[in-house]
């Protein structure tokens, strides 16, 4: 049952929608992909005005939720990075360190799970299938479109459930 008392919820995701993630394509574009690297360069992200901005007028009316397909072992560094960069608090959803299913399955399964008790304004990602999933699912998206798609991404989310 929704708490119509409670603010909605604005979920946003971190990589490639707050964080620019393109100084560290380079670990997913070789083979093997070197994970290990390529979320070590995360704190080094640069953030993304668009995202930061949308984070930041949504935090007036709603609450945030950060809703990633890091792995949990990036938690500490994925909330000093929010910090630093001055994002709205906000509880941080990441996928468990073992989970390598599609971003589409993982992030829609927390999305469900919110929108038990919370009213949810909108999803934030640049994941067009991941979008497409809750869009059809019956929630409101706004793809984060403000910087150029990652094949090498796109395909570590679909393929390896990686981020």
């Amino acid at each position: 049952m929704n708490d119509s008392s409670a603010r909605p919820l604005a979920v946003f995701d971190l990589d490639n929608t707050l964080a620019d993630t393109s100084h560290r394509q380079r670990f997913l574009e070789r083979s093997p992909r070197d994970w290990n690297a390529f979320f070590a360069a995360a704190p080094h992200d640069p953030p993304l005005a668009e995202g930061v901005a949308l984070a930041r007028t949504s935090a007036e009316e709603c609450e945030i939720v950060y809703l990633t397909g890091r792995p949990e072992r990036c938690r500490r560094d994925t909330l000093d990075w929010l910090t630093a960069h001055g994002l709205p608090e906000g509880r941080l959803y990441l996928r468990r360190d073992a989970d390598r299913r599609p971003a589409r399955h993982t992030k829609l399964e927390v999305l469900r799970r919110l929108a038990r008790t919370r009213q949810i304004r909108m999803l934030v990602d640049d994941d067009a299938l991941v979008c497409d999933a809750a869009r059809q699912a019956g929630f409101t998206v706004v793809l984060a479109d403000w910087i150029a798609p990652s094949e090498a991404l796109g395909e570590a989310q679909e393929r390896d459930g990686r981020t």
